[in-house]
């Protein structure tokens, strides 16, 4: 059966150069190749590549069912056609063949169907397998996952959008110790690659990775300039970015939009299931004050933008995971971490929400790592942040019934004489804290969320199944004005901040509310 792309949905980018089309080659984009896993059913694959002008490229699924044949005619040295829905499972080849070219075909091997997964970020997305707690086992039992397959695009930025990758760091391999375990912050990504080993061990079948980040980058350089105009970010003004003392080194491209132009908007045309993301701390101290609408913007626009690409078979909401901001100075009084991690939720605090829909986080603030080898900004916890990851991925990309994701988060703040009472929206595991609360007490009847308010440290102790007690210490109540919880850069020690799910595994976020208006 022949069939050929509808011209209704396709999307070939203006930009599509000479610099990418190489004479008469045959070939597919670059980011196609052996062991590749490809979008299954229901939605359907795209496959594109260059080839000689005016000619016909007929591409051949062959495999576990019929053969089936689609053709494309080559315009402006691209040729491009869309699969039907495949089932998951494999293997199955693809040929490419086109008449007067050169090589005359070209076969790709060992391609598997189902879901496939971007994983995007700064260095801490970046960091490897090998630089994972627990490395060895992982690395050791890659082999029992033949059907998770990984690729990695290379570090490239550009001030134009390109249509295909320039580079590519790992191609489409089968997991062995080798390829996981590369050089420190190369390849591959240990929450990448931990996430989608989880998601095949509850699915049972073939995952694709993508992983696309660089470390020491701010989210505007992951952003086209549609986000960055409707948030009101000046188009130079990420060029007077500046990392961190003591960070530099991980410091990656800072200009707006020149990451999405070289790593995220050549992938557009891939058929995905969602993304997951880790990113932030770059803008602890850059457009700090943004992030509660860049971030959520950037979402919005690489769902519209991969929904097009993908000729409509992407999702036009695909469902988006991340990593709010783990820890990075134990005594740090600044607010960047708290901040961000705050406007990670858009303001509200927990995902999803009505700003951040079929999205999902994973807490990661009771996790930190003060003896990390790569600073303490870098901790070693993955495996748990990528359980967390999946937790989610699992019930709201999936739709899975009974699976928690979201610890504890406020339904209610009482006011009473000497205390507040802090109703959960679920049952709690808590524990004494002296100091993981804080009051903003003013007579003023503005908000208090400028620099200069005085926040009071109090206690809290646990009072019921869903309910804690926060002291006012030596605030009158009526001049309670805000309260917030875990409102620090490294708000607790290794799993115990006091509040988890009643299971004790999922933390309560950290949260700001305002008492009174």
């Amino acid at each position: 059966m022949m069939r050929s792309w509808p011209a209704c949905v396709l999307f070939i980018s203006s930009l599509l150069t000479a610099t990418f089309v190489s004479g008469d080659d045959l070939r597919f984009a670059s980011y196609y190749g052996d062991h590749m896993v490809l979008q299954k059913a229901p939605e359907r694959a795209v496959l594109w590549g260059y080839g000689t002008d005016n000619t016909t490229v007929v591409v051949t699924l062959s495999g576990l069912s019929a053969r089936r044949n689609y053709s494309s005619y080559v315009s402006g040295g691209i040729w491009r056609v869309m699969l039907d829905p495949v089932k998951a499972g494999g293997p199955y080849k693809v040929t490419a063949a086109q008449k007067g070219g050169s090589p005359p075909e070209v076969t790709l091997t060992d391609v598997l169907f189902g879901d496939v997964w971007l994983c995007g970020g700064q260095s801490n997305m970046a960091f490897t397998v090998s630089q994972m707690y627990n490395s060895s086992a992982e690395l050791a039992m890659a082999h029992k996952f033949p059907n998770v397959r990984i690729f990695q695009a290379a570090r490239e930025s550009s001030t134009v959008e390109l249509p295909d990758l320039s580079r590519v760091e790992v191609h489409w391999s089968v997991p062995a110790a080798d390829v996981l375990g590369g050089g420190d912050f190369t390849h591959f990504s240990a929450v990448c690659w931990v996430f989608g080993r989880q998601l095949y061990q509850t699915l049972q079948y073939p995952i694709g990775l993508v992983e696309s980040c660089w470390g020491g980058t701010p989210v505007e350089a992951w952003s086209s300039s549609r986000p960055l105009r409707r948030c009101g970010v000046p188009q130079a003004e990420s060029h007077n970015y500046f990392m961190p003392y003591g960070l530099e080194v991980f410091a990656g491209p800072m200009q707006n939009s020149v990451l999405w132009n070289a790593m995220i908007h050549p992938l557009l045309n891939m058929t995905i299931t969602g993304a997951i993301w880790y990113q932030g701390e770059a803008n602890s101290n850059h457009n700090r004050h943004l992030y509660n609408c860049t971030f959520p913007s950037m979402i919005d626009d690489w769902r519209m933008a991969f929904h097009q690409g993908s000729g409509g078979q992407t999702a036009p909401d695909f469902p988006f995971g991340f990593v709010q901001l783990s820890t990075w100075q134990k005594s740090s009084v600044d607010d960047g971490f708290p901040e961000i991690r705050w406007h990670q939720t858009a303001d509200v605090g927990y995902t999803p929400n009505d700003r951040l829909h079929r999205t999902f986080m994973a807490v990661a603030m009771d996790l930190p790592d003060g003896h990390s080898p790569w600073g303490s900004i870098h901790p070693r916890f993955k495996e748990e942040v990528a359980f967390r990851l999946s937790l989610g991925a699992r019930a709201v990309a999936y739709g899975e019934k009974g699976v928690a994701h979201q610890g504890p988060f406020p339904s209610a703040v009482d006011v009473k004489d000497t205390y507040l009472t802090v109703t959960y929206n679920q049952n709690i595991s808590a524990k004494f804290s002296k100091d993981i609360f804080e009051i903003c007490c003013s007579k003023e009847q503005t908000p208090c969320d400028s620099p200069d308010k005085f926040w009071l440290v109090v206690p809290m102790v646990p009072q019921g199944p869903t309910t804690v007690a926060v002291s006012l210490g030596s605030c009158e109540r009526n001049h309670v004005a805000s309260l917030r919880y875990a409102w620090r850069d490294w708000p607790c020690d290794f799993k115990a901040c006091p509040i988890y799910s009643s299971d004790g595994l999922l933390p309560a976020p950290a949260f700001f509310r305002h008492l009174r208006l």
